[in-house]
């Protein structure tokens, strides 16, 4: 990803002495550069239809609170101009605010060069594209922050008590909030063990399957990815429309569960599809026939040139369908081979890093049950999986029985129950926010109440969608937030998450609630696309080709999983797609081949 540059819609302002807008434009498809003079400033450039205008950059003002809807505002002070940035891919805009001012705050720390040097410079005028941000350029600023916020106590404490805190701080060997901020942050700048010249990129890397995938979507291809569980296809997803134009992509997906995992809406709330999620593509095809794009559009081709991305594992849960109706997969429409232009499939498991647990879920997904799998799973019942207190949660097939065993476990605390009630943003959109979010409008806890985290809150303290803890207590005061233990022994309290999503006619929905749900059992189905540290799974009720699979390929490894009745017949996949599979292998096969040769 480019972190210099940036395409999107663009209104500039000129602003008069009082802060009035005296004038406006409107600019769509404009290229913005950050890049370096001859003088080495930062430097702003915006590309015109047959000029470009260069803004050197002093200071800076940038208001980013609709950022991940590709929006922001660049205020240049000094120049008394501003430019209203709109229809931003929302990764590139971050990284290309977090590049420009942290490449201008590096700047401040170097002497500058004063106007009369730069009008007598013999140096021939120059513009080249500023370099990548480094962890040089990131310890920089945050050593700037810390020697700020260490002189600057007083803003920590409230006014006129600042001096009375500070003596008894100091009675009692306590540094001041600002002091520990400060060396909090000097801490983090010193520790690091990384070069300080290697560039920052987005913190997780897409690897080349994935993006051999991203490649062909921005190369404007109409593309189905596929894959296993665990091979990063809602991360990916995520990625996709963070590249593209949010004024032109809309996520959805065939359920609210799905839907949630990449923050999109329901197919039925949306009639005209540019960027499609679903787990498996059914209601594609009846939505082809309700829309007829190509009359919208103008446009003879399919959908009527409207990009399709679709992403989906047919060999996981497959389509509901009513009655007796005979089940038909999208890949069997004879619209497929003329809307899909390629398919593509991820291979590199990322849940899982045991190559012998990997090999038994590929061979289940497959509907294959050679006798090793057969073994090993059924050895699993044995596995005793409970630690500190944190029980297995229990995968079913029926919601019925998921509320029936959460609702007798809760009933065996005799602890006191706190109730959490959610904040909507509108309460007329409820029902439908209950069908989008995670957790629930009402949420009751209890001390020893077995909980699941519903959001990754922090990805790298293992605080991750799945994972699995024991509410120990409840923090004092008028909130009272829980406390969970998880089972790799970190403690935390947990504060209120919001989750926003995007319902039809740009309606934004948003809910704020605890974002834990409990765990003693949760259904298979809105298991998908969680990773569970422990997990015990009964198979005798599946009736599904692929249920089996999806159940077992939510645990992390074969320690942390208990098969309490497996039997061969439970393992199947649907004989249609398997068909479909095996042509996609060929497909690649032949052409891995063919690029061999070339090679």
């Amino acid at each position: 990803m480019e972190l210099n540059t940036l395409q999107c819609t663009v209104w500039m302002e000129n602003i008069g002495p009082a802060g009035d807008v005296q004038k406006r434009t409107q600019h769509k498809n404009m290229t913005l550069t950050l890049g370096r003079n001859e003088f080495r400033d930062v430097v702003l450039k915006l590309d015109f239809a047959k000029r470009d205008v260069k803004y050197a950059l002093k200071e800076l003002t940038i208001h980013k609170k609709f950022v991940k809807d590709g929006k922001a505002t660049i205020k240049i002070p000094d120049k008394k101009i501003q430019f209203l940035l709109s229809n931003c891919p929302p990764d590139k805009l971050i990284m290309f605010l977090k590049t420009m001012h942290t490449k201008l705050e590096c700047q401040k720390q170097k002497k500058p060069v004063h106007d009369r040097k730069r009008l007598l410079s013999d140096l021939p005028r120059s513009f080249e594209d500023i370099s990548p941000l480094t962890l040089k350029d990131l310890q920089t600023v945050h050593e700037m922050r810390a020697k700020k916020t260490e002189n600057n106590l007083d803003i920590f404490t409230p006014k006129g008590k600042g001096k009375r805190k500070r003596e008894n701080d100091e009675k009692e060997n306590v540094p001041p909030q600002g002091v520990k901020m400060a060396r909090k942050l000097m801490s983090a700048t010193v520790t690091t063990t990384c070069s300080p010249f290697k560039p920052v990129l987005n913190p997780v890397k897409l690897n080349k399957g994935q993006t051999s995938v991203l490649d062909a979507i921005i190369s404007r291809k109409n593309v189905f990815f596929t894959g296993s569980a665990g091979t990063g296809k809602s991360f990916l997803l995520r990625r996709i429309i963070g590249a593209l134009p949010p004024q032109h992509t809309y996520a959805t997906a065939s359920t609210g569960v799905a839907a949630c995992h990449i923050g999109g809406i329901t197919l039925h709330s949306f009639a005209v599809i540019t960027i499609i999620s679903i787990k498996l593509l059914t209601t594609i095809i009846r939505h082809a026939r309700m829309v007829n794009s190509r009359v919208v559009k103008q446009n003879d081709l399919p959908f009527g040139g409207i990009q399709l991305i679709l992403c989906g594992d047919f060999l996981q849960l497959p389509p509901v369908t009513k009655g007796t109706d005979r089940r038909k997969f999208c890949f069997q429409a004879k619209s497929w081979s003329k809307c899909v232009q390629l398919n593509m499939e991820l291979t590199e498991v990322k849940r899982q890093s045991d190559n012998h647990f990997i090999s038994i879920l590929q061979n289940v997904r497959l509907g294959r049950c050679p006798d090793f799998v057969e073994t090993t799973l059924r050895a699993t019942s044995k596995h005793n999986i409970q630690k500190n207190g944190i029980l297995a949660t229990r995968l079913c097939t029926h919601k019925e029985d998921v509320d029936e065993i959460n609702k007798y476990q809760m009933s065996k605390l005799n602890a006191t129950p706190k109730i959490f009630l959610s904040t909507d943003n509108d309460t007329s959109y409820s029902k439908q926010i209950d069908g989008l979010c995670p957790v629930p409008h009402k949420l009751e806890l209890r001390v020893g109440t077995q909980v699941m985290l519903a959001k990754n809150l922090e990805v790298h303290r293992g605080l991750v969608n799945g994972a699995r803890g024991l509410i120990t207590g409840f923090e004092k005061g008028s909130e009272g937030l829980p406390i969970v233990k998880f089972l790799s022994g970190l403690e935390e309290v947990i504060k209120p998450a919001r989750w926003t999503f995007k319902a039809a006619g740009a309606v934004y929905l948003t809910r704020k609630q605890i974002p834990l749900k409990l765990a003693w059992a949760i259904s298979i189905h809105k298991s998908q696309g969680m990773t569970l540290d422990c997990v015990e799974i009964t198979v005798s009720k599946v009736f599904e080709s692929g249920q089996a699979y999806v159940a077992l390929s939510r645990a992390k490894s074969l320690e942390g999983l208990r098969v309490l009745d497996f039997d061969r017949a439970c393992v199947r996949a649907n004989p249609d797609v398997l068909k479909f599979y095996h042509k996609l292998d060929l497909t690649r096969r032949m052409l891995q081949t063919s690029m061999d040769e070339y090679s």
